[in-house]
């Protein structure tokens, strides 16, 4: 059983190392505009929710 389990664990480091063989990694410089794109695109997204917050508690205050 010892011998199977052994087999099993050294089949699946085979198979593991096989598929992170096949994976395209971006280069750096696709890396660094995808990242920047992000940050930006979360900065303009946090701020468009902070106007909505700051209208909506506004027209709250308005209504209250």
């Amino acid at each position: 059983m010892s011998e199977t389990n052994t087999t099993a664990k050294t089949s699946h480091w085979k198979n593991l190392k096989a598929e992170w063989k096949k994976i395209i990694w971006p280069s750096r410089d696709t890396l660094v505009k995808e990242s920047a794109a992000v940050v930006v695109i979360t900065v303009i997204l946090g701020v468009v929710i902070k106007l909505i917050d700051f209208g909506l508690d506004k027209l709250l205050g308005l209504i209250l």
